[in-house]
Order: C-alpha cells, then structure tokens, then sequence
C-alpha cells in the first residue's frame, strides 16, 4: 500500500513541471482574448457621439478660411470652430441624436443657418456651406451749404444784362434764394459802383441836372457840371454802400428785390411797391426796409457837406429821401413788369 502511495506520489512530482506549462498556456490565452474585449468595452462610450464637418466657400465655390462656425445645442450649449485655410471645419465630438442649429459668419458676407443632427458613431457632412456676398451698403451724406448755395445763384446775378450789356445785379429770380453773407452785400455793392455803365449813367445825369441848371448855386460851365458829376458819385456811392452794404450787413437785410413774377397783376404792383418798404431779413422773414431808409436818409444828410449853402437845410434831405424812395417804388415796378423781360439770366 505505501509503496503504491509514493509510487502514485512519485507520478505526480514526475508529472508538475507539464501542468505548470499547461496552465501558463491556459492564463496567457486567457488575456490574450480579453485584450479586445477589453479595447471593446472602451469604445463603448464614444459610440455615443459623432462628427459634423464641412467646408465654407462662397458662391463662386471658393474657400472662405477665418469664417466662424457656431453648433448650438437646445441647452444653450455653445461649440465654435473656425475654417482653415481650405474652408474646412470639422467638431470632432458632438454628442448624437442632439438638434442642433448650425450659423456660419464671415466678415463681407450673409450669414448661414442649418439645423443638423448627427447619429452615434456617424460622421455628417454639410456639403452645402454656401455663403452670399454682402451689398454693399455706403451711405452718403448729403450736407447743404447754404453759404455755397448763395454763392453760386450771387454769380448767376452779377451776369445778369439787361439789353445784353447794362448789369441788373440787384433782382434775384430765385423762389427760394439763399441770403447774403456781409462780404457778398459788399462785393454787389462794389460791383454796382464801378461797372461803366454806372460812370456813363452818372455822368448823363449831371447833363441833365446842368441843363435844368439844378442846383442853381453850381451855376453853368465846365466847374458846375464838374460839381455836378462829384456830386452824382458822391450820392450814389454812399447810399450804395451805407443802404446796400453797411446796414444791410448790420441789421441783417437782403437789399436785393425779390421778383414775384406770378399772380395777379394787382398782386404783383403792389408786391413792387411795397419792396421799398418791406424787405427780407436773412432769416426769410418780411421786416421794415430799415436799410433802404437809412440808406436814403444818412446819404442825403451826407451831401449838405458838399451841395451849395443854399440848399444846406432839412429840406434838401427829406426832399431828396422822398425822390429816393419814389425811385425805389418806381424800380420795383420796372423790375417786376419790364426788365424781367429783357434781362439775359446768367448761369451757376
């Protein structure tokens, strides 16, 4: 019996080294089988996601690289790429069966909209990332001059002829003309004074004044009508400058007359008439003819320093205001009924 015990115990050692081979075989099969399993298990989780890529280009199919790519998810989840060089964009990770709204923008160009959803594992492809080129919008600003405005219809009227040749500077046809800085009321007033048809209108006058013999105290010859010519100058150039230029500028005035040219004809006389009376301030509103009175009035007072001692009284000024302002009514209606018709209109 114990013989056939050690002999069984003897079998066994003999047989170990086998069994040990054996079951090291066994254990390395084993791992070796659970290394995919294992790898398996691990992919797992990522089954859960996917991939949404595409490519932006523009209407003509080329790339548009820097354009942002928003993935936004209904939690407000936000995810952003941006396109590479070729247009290609690619979110490696967006979780499946999530709708999303995909927007594309790009400087210079309307922005794209999709929604899109991905399934486990899938990769979807935009293949349609399209992007219009914007119009373009300038905006322009037009800004109003009025001092241009009134510079250009100032250059119309210094070409304005009556006849072709005699200036007729002081009438505007503008409906709506634009007022008068102070350096233009005094370049109209130097114009007037020194054209030559005002020296050859001058010079007549006192032709008829030596004729009339008026002023008397000037007497006939060669020095009275010599004074008589001074004197002319002398009334017109300051009523020119003082009822055309000076208070104008100071009270804010136009000089010029204002041609109505529409209406009745009672409408326009007395319209005419009333322009030695009433005038346009440069605010366009109707206001007393300070300037032309003034005008009249400080240029007569003037003139008792040069006319004869005989008619150095408050007579000679009045009297003489009185013929300025019934030739300013006169001049209206001249203007409104008759020049208007043989008054070469100058250009801007």
């Amino acid at each position: 019996m114990q013989n056939n015990t050690h002999a069984l115990s003897n079998g066994f050692w003999d047989r170990f080294p086998k069994l040990t081979q054996m079951l090291l075989l066994i254990a390395l099969s084993g791992a070796i089988v659970a290394v995919p399993a294992s790898a398996q298990s691990a992919e797992g989780p990522n089954t859960k996601t996917g991939r949404i890529l595409g490519t932006v280009v523009d209407t003509s199919d080329d790339p548009i690289p820097g354009a942002t790519v928003f993935l936004q998810g209904p939690a407000g989840d936000r995810l952003t790429v941006v396109t590479k060089d070729d247009g290609a964009f690619v979110f490696d990770q967006a979780p499946a069966e999530i709708a999303y709204q995909v927007t594309v923008t790009a400087e210079g160009f309307a922005d794209w909209n999709s929604s899109v959803t991905v399934k486990p594992g899938q990769d979807n492809l935009l293949s349609d990332v399209k992007l219009r080129i914007l119009a373009v919008q300038r905006a322009v600003t037009v800004s109003y001059s009025e001092r241009e405005v009134a510079a250009q219809q100032l250059k119309a009227e210094e070409q304005q002829r009556v006849f072709g040749f005699v200036p007729n500077i002081y009438v505007t046809y503008e409906a709506h003309p634009e007022p008068l800085t102070t350096g233009m009321k005094f370049h109209l007033a130097y114009k007037s004074l020194t054209n030559p048809v005002f020296f050859a209108r001058t010079v007549a006058w006192a032709g008829v004044q030596q004729a009339a013999d008026t002023p008397a105290g000037w007497r006939q010859g060669t020095k009275g009508y010599g004074k008589r010519v001074a004197a002319g100058f002398g009334d017109a150039a300051t009523e020119g400058f003082i009822g055309n230029a000076i208070l104008p500028s100071l009270l804010h005035q136009d000089p010029r007359y204002f041609y109505q040219g529409s209406d009745t004809n009672k409408s326009r006389a007395l319209h005419a008439i009333l322009a030695a009376f009433i005038c346009n301030g440069d605010n366009g509103k109707a206001q007393p003819n300070y300037s032309t009175w003034g005008g009249s009035l400080i240029s007569s007072a003037i003139s008792l320093s040069y006319y004869p001692s005989s008619d150095r009284n408050a007579q000679h000024v009045f009297k003489n205001f009185g013929i300025g302002m019934g030739l300013h009514v006169a001049g209206g209606l001249v203007q409104e009924f008759l020049l208007d018709k043989l008054t070469s209109r100058g250009k801007r």
